[in-house]
């Protein structure tokens, strides 16, 4: 066996969040197991933002999760208990990126899936995904807020359905297995995690996993959490809901977070902060991403990047080893990128001509 062969051989397999962190988690028994080999997605080394920021800046990337958002890890533990529990039917609220998971993961449990999602207010990458996973949805003249209402009504009074927005403690749990990764990639928590903020189970799930992690004996510390929402649906950062909420980052256009209490819990007891960022600023900074660091993610997961710039420049950037959360894949929302940049006019089929072009371009 050649060396190249021996590595590959002795690769560790990802079998997904429940198999890899079965003890940190619900109970679910294997025949219910529903898992698409979700997690271990890479932390990513960032230079240019490190520079930037004047701390050593990670990048973790969950946009190359399955269906290409950190949705993923939580989905495969609700989804899974619900058919350990026999229901036979799923719904959630969602602006895209939780529609897809659960489309995905319920096709994988063989269950029905149905969406709840504002008109006109989801991206085409995700919409795309939920036809194609087969899930029923359900456009409604309102906006996420009224969405998750009537998915959380259907999930009471109706038999067999399973509601899988975050505010289900098992999305939570499978969430805040990131944390763990982020831990064991580094050697130990960092200093401080930036990420965005939307209906805030997330920054909720990482602080209980890096807590859980910390209170389990494998380290001193927890991080900060640095969380960011959009200046347009702000309502943690403003201290009331915010009726009609409008940002370019569609993923966390929410005007009354589901995951409130939780959120504002981490950002007391991690000393850290919830503040917001404009949709400039976060579109600066996904195009930072893009072009300096070769990382493509959607408008939302640069929030977390886009303050952390903020915070450089108001000198009060954190120091020592930082984590932005990525949420998810800039796949998911390609309209933002075609409304800044066009499709250059065609050249003659000839090497001089385009010789040319490269020269004038190239810098």
């Amino acid at each position: 066996m050649s060396q190249a062969e021996s590595s590959i051989a002795q690769a560790p397999q990802h079998r997904g969040v429940i198999n890899r962190y079965r003890g940190w988690l619900p109970g679910i028994p294997d025949h219910a197991v529903a898992t698409l080999g979700e997690g271990g997605t890479p932390l990513i080394e960032a230079p240019c933002v490190s520079e930037k920021v004047g701390a050593s800046v990670h990048l973790k990337f969950e946009g190359l999760n399955p269906t290409a958002s950190f949705k993923d890890r939580g989905m495969t533990v609700a989804l899974s208990r619900a058919a350990a529990r026999g229901e036979r039917l799923s719904i959630c609220a969602s602006t895209g990126n939780t529609a897809a998971s659960a489309a995905a993961y319920s096709a994988r449990a063989g269950m029905t899936c149905f969406v709840v999602v504002p008109v006109g207010k989801i991206a085409m990458g995700k919409a795309v995904q939920i036809l194609a996973h087969g899930a029923r949805v359900v456009q409604i003249e309102g906006n996420f807020d009224d969405a998750l209402r009537i998915s959380q009504r259907a999930a009471a009074e109706m038999d067999d359905v399973a509601l899988v927005n975050s505010v289900n403690p098992d999305r939570i749990e499978g969430q805040k297995t990131s944390a763990f990764e982020i831990s064991e990639s580094l050697g130990a928590p960092p200093e401080a995690l930036a990420l965005p903020v939307g209906n805030a189970g997330n920054i909720t799930a990482y602080w209980r996993g890096f807590s859980e992690w910390r209170d389990a004996g494998y380290s001193e510390h927890a991080p900060r959490m640095l969380g960011f929402q959009a200046a347009g649906s702000a309502p943690l950062v403003e201290g009331h809901d915010v009726q009609n909420p409008e940002t370019v980052a569609s993923a966390i256009r929410i005007g009354a977070p589901a995951s409130k209490e939780g959120a504002l819990a981490a950002m007391r007891e991690s000393g850290g902060l919830i503040e917001s960022v404009t949709d400039e600023e976060i579109l600066d900074a996904q195009l930072l991403l893009a072009r300096e660091e070769g990382v493509f993610c959607e408008p939302a997961s640069a929030a977390g990047v886009a303050g952390l710039l903020k915070l450089a420049g108001e000198g009060r950037a954190p120091t020592g080893t930082v984590v932005s959360v990525l949420t998810g894949h800039g796949l998911k929302d390609p309209d933002v990128i075609l409304a800044r940049n066009r499709l250059p006019d065609p050249l003659p089929a000839d090497f001089d001509t385009v010789a040319d072009y490269m020269r004038r371009e190239g810098g």
